[in-house]
């Protein structure tokens, strides 16, 4: 039988990751000068620069990774495709690496980008040059969630090996502040300036009883919860100038409000599918791998909504710190953290110790995506 129509037994898992990074790094320190000379940006008003320099500095961003330069920016964003392909090979081919298996043996690729996606054919046919016969599918402009809802779509098939890669390349992003004095903007407008970065990371999924493989993460139940009345709070549009990006300063109060109803839910379900309850107050008894749409605020905020330990929400603010906000291919980063920072520490699990924990990106809509993962023993 075709393993497209025969399911497997089993919870499918994270067999892998790979991550990637362009190797031109910029220091945060170093970003607000850099950018408003480089976008021609010389008719702002000072007053608004000091205002983006103070949110660059309370960004909780050390340091990003961009293909953007000088030089870069003074050619067509042309250039932004194969960047993508690249940054996306890249991570796959670190993924399949620590898999261990030929990349002959991949039967899925699903890839996720929001920054480019509007060429055809899509980064999906030419990131990782698999065997014609593998199923491709392009997730693209689903922003910050598509790290955590393309693992929804890793259908748990008999035999099937899923490659899932989310890549980001902010070049579309990327513009000037003002081109005159009559045409000052609101910090919101160019607050995106100060968190994104290129990256991208990849997973290999599938259900497996081979000892040659070996489980990271368990993929128990995925969930996804989309808030009435918020579309106008998290925006994009391509546009002349490229990809515009605009949240209100009320996102980050959304997610925090709702993340532990969406939880809950995700648990519930989770209970339900196995026969048993799955419900638990003791929010600090997972791991957790959070995203981050405008930066340190919403990890603050959920942390005191949901009452979180400081160190629950270590990986996620080290990967904001390191690498600034890569969109989609941020929550497979903090995810990578995690279990090397669990190997480092002597952890019984790569979990942290824990066995359960839960993966969770945040995107227009707005829309909470939730996966439950129960992390390997070690």
């Amino acid at each position: 039988m075709d393993t497209e129509h025969r399911r497997a037994t089993g919870k499918a898992s994270i067999l892998a990751i790979g991550t990637a990074n362009p190797s031109n790094v910029m220091l945060q320190s170093d970003f607000p000068d850099f950018y408003f000379r480089v976008s021609k940006s010389d008719k702002v008003k000072e007053e608004l620069k000091d205002r983006f320099r103070r949110l660059c500095e309370k960004s909780g961003v050390r340091k990003r990774h961009f293909y953007i330069d000088e030089e870069l920016l003074d050619k067509s964003k042309d250039l932004i495709a194969p960047k993508i392909s690249e940054l996306g090979a890249a991570a796959a081919a670190a993924a399949i690496k620590e898999w261990g298996r030929p990349a002959g043996d991949i039967t899925h690729l699903i890839v996720g980008c929001t920054s480019g996606g509007s060429d055809m054919p899509g980064a999906d046919y030419y990131i990782a040059r698999l065997p014609t016969s593998v199923s491709r599918l392009g997730v693209y402009h689903q922003a910050c969630v598509v790290g955590a809802s393309t693992l929804r779509l890793a259908e748990n098939n008999a035999g099937a090996r899923v490659l899932l890669v989310c890549v980001e390349v902010s070049i579309m992003v990327f513009r000037g502040a003002a081109d005159d004095e009559a045409n000052q903007p609101d910090l919101r407008e160019i607050a995106t300036q100060a968190f994104v970065a290129d990256g991208a990371s990849a997973v290999v999924v599938g259900v497996t009883d081979q000892d040659a493989e070996k489980p990271l993460f368990e993929i128990v139940r995925s969930r996804q919860l989309t808030l009435p009345g918020t579309g106008d709070a998290m925006r994009a549009h391509i546009r002349e100038n490229g990809l515009t990006v605009n949240l209100t300063k009320e996102v980050t109060d959304m997610f925090a409000s709702n993340v532990e109803a969406a939880l809950r839910g995700l648990l519930a379900a989770a209970g339900s599918n196995s026969g048993g309850e799955f419900l638990t107050d003791d929010w600090n008894a997972l791991f957790w791998a959070m995203h981050y749409p405008g930066g340190r605020l919403v990890l603050d905020k959920v942390e005191a909504a949901l009452g979180l330990e400081p160190a629950k929400m270590r990986a996620s603010r080290e990967v904001l710190a390191e690498y600034g906000n890569m969109g989609s291919a941020s929550v497979w980063f903090i995810l990578d953290g995690i279990r090397r920072w669990s190997a480092a520490n002597g952890c019984g699990t790569t979990g942290e110790g824990c066995e359960w924990g839960v993966l969770c990106g945040f995107g227009p809509g707005l829309t909470l995506d939730q996966v439950l993962l129960r992390a390997a023993r070690v």
